[in-house]
């Protein structure tokens, strides 16, 4: 074999196990390489980090109360039932109430708590469970009543907060493509109900339309996705062998547009993020169902957020 043969040999050789990579994997050397792709994520990324970034966002939390049947005194005294932030609240600001499935405040007189850019002194406060809540402001604090279950707390916000002031960002896995998978989707003979627990200990009941089935390395796994029927976009929170320790502990969130008219579906897990609980001990997060535990590395999307320790 003369030298241009061998040559000729060693670059088919080549161009076969790039071949078959790209077969296992399930990309091309052009997606790979793809600008508009890298440049796709990077403003998702970028979106996201706005958001975090936001006076009122995850970043902001500084406390999450939950209220007690009847009066709950709160401000900055250890003797009232709700202690705020005593650097930057009053020893005694009021009360919330809670009667039955009512919660209502009472502010005592001289502390200039704003609703709407109104001051007030009492009213009715709506929860989070039918839409946008009642947010009352106070300096740079502001908080609103949620309801988990048959429970109802006060999450208060600090738009001034140090970790919302000495956030830098989150590290990520490098963008790849080989983590932007088709699934196809597959339904449920019948409306499903799935159980998602969440970190309060307490399991709520979510519709799931169907099984996203996909392959990866030649194996093949499925993820029950929440949503409705009508939905156009529909929510994952997933784990898998990264979780505990180079990703959070508790898994992951990813959105997916609804699968199309041929029920294929794009699942892409360089979009994987971090649940608000990964920021903060006050938010109130659902975890992965059983069977949105995944028996593989998913080495794409946010990793463990480094400033905020449990």
């Amino acid at each position: 074999m003369n030298l241009f043969s061998f040559k000729r040999l060693n670059t088919t050789l080549l161009s076969i196990f790039i071949c078959m990579e790209v077969l296992i994997l399930g990309c091309s050397n052009t997606e790979k390489s793809d600008p508009v792709y890298l440049q796709e994520v990077e403003a998702w990324h970028a979106r996201r980090i706005t958001s975090l970034k936001k006076p009122d966002g995850w970043l902001s939390l500084r406390g999450l109360f939950w209220l007690k049947e009847g009066k709950n005194s709160f401000g900055a005294s250890e003797q009232n039932r709700i202690k705020f932030p005593p650097e930057m609240t009053p020893e005694e600001m009021g009360w919330f109430i809670l009667q039955e499935n009512s919660v209502s405040v009472e502010i005592k007189d001289g502390i200039p708590v704003y609703f709407n850019d109104h001051e007030i002194s009492r009213m009715t406060l709506k929860d989070d469970s039918e839409g946008e809540p009642d947010i009352l402001r106070y300096r740079s604090l502001s908080w609103h009543i949620i309801k988990r279950g048959d429970r109802y707390g006060v999450r208060l916000k600090d738009s001034e907060s140090k970790l919302l002031r000495n956030f830098t960002g989150i590290e990520r896995f490098p963008v790849d493509p080989a983590w932007r998978v088709t699934a196809t989707f597959q339904a449920y003979d019948s409306p499903k109900v799935i159980e998602v627990p969440n970190i309060l200990g307490t399991i709520s009941e979510d519709p799931s339309p169907g099984k996203l089935i996909f392959t990866i390395k030649g194996q093949s796994y499925s993820l029950d996705p929440i949503a409705d029927p009508e939905d156009k976009r529909w929510f994952i929170i997933f784990s898998d062998a990264t979780s505990g320790e180079e990703t959070y502990g508790a898994g992951r969130f990813l959105y997916i547009d609804a699968p199309a008219e041929n029920n294929s579906a794009i699942i892409d897990f360089n979009k994987s993020y971090n649940p608000p609980c990964a920021f903060t001990p006050y938010a109130t997060c659902p975890l992965p169902p059983e069977q949105n535990h995944l028996n593989l590395r998913v080495e794409a999307g946010e990793k463990n957020f480094q400033g905020y320790k449990h």
